[in-house]
């Protein structure tokens, strides 16, 4: 996540906050510090220097901040963010970023999640069993929803939604690397891997999947 995607999920106008403490010009405040931590889904005390349960820390700001926490006090977590974005049909996701305009989604229904996926984001509803595992782990059953974020790059074992540029058809597979070359990866044995060569486009990267509960219009 970028200084400015991170400031914009907090709810602020500018990233000069962040960079400010990132550099170590600004000591954040204890709301900052919680709305940071609340959008980063990690705890206000790993933010902050100290593990999970404060037995283990490091300075910050040349402080001992032992001396300024309770250590038998659980800081408490505000409520998670919730953003909106648009469920777009597979046709609309092979026209990449321009699935995202908002004339085109007006009227498509929303759902929510607590994952930022940037401006741009989108959901889209899972089709056929290729990213069903038969294992169990990390499968992807037909209909449920995926979110893609056309902006985050994706790395080696991420799961990706890519098109094929002279078709635009779409398609959703793990990215992995061999050798130096990069595969589109299905969970289901039954269906044959990719090699990712010029004909590809990656869309986005999944950053959170859920099977549909409501729909938010």
């Amino acid at each position: 996540m970028s200084q400015a995607q991170l400031a914009e999920a907090c709810g602020w106008a500018s990233q000069s906050r962040i960079g400010n403490y990132e550099r170590d010009t600004r000591e954040p405040s204890v709301d900052d510090v919680m709305a940071m931590a609340g959008v980063l889904k990690i705890s206000p005390a790993v933010l902050l220097g100290f593990d999970s349960d404060y037995t283990s820390l490091t300075a910050v700001h040349g402080r001992d901040i032992r001396t300024e926490f309770d250590s038998n006090v659980e800081v408490a977590l505000q409520p998670t963010r919730s953003f909106l974005y648009p469920e777009i049909s597979w046709v609309q996701a092979g026209s990449a970023m321009e699935a995202v305009d908002l004339s085109n989604v007006a009227a498509a229904p929303r759902h929510s999640s607590d994952v930022w996926a940037g401006e741009n984001g989108f959901w889209l509803r899972v089709v056929g069993a290729s990213m069903t595992n038969p294992a169990g782990a990390n499968s992807f059953p037909e209909g449920s929803l995926i979110l893609v974020a056309p902006d985050i790059e994706p790395r080696h074992g991420q799961y990706v939604v890519a098109r094929m540029i002279d078709s635009n058809e779409a398609t959703f597979k793990q990215l992995v690397s061999d050798a130096g070359d990069l595969y589109l990866k299905p969970l289901n044995p039954l269906f044959p891997m990719k090699a990712v060569d010029n004909t590809w486009e990656i869309v986005g990267t999944v950053v959170d999947g859920k099977m549909p509960k409501s729909i938010f219009l």
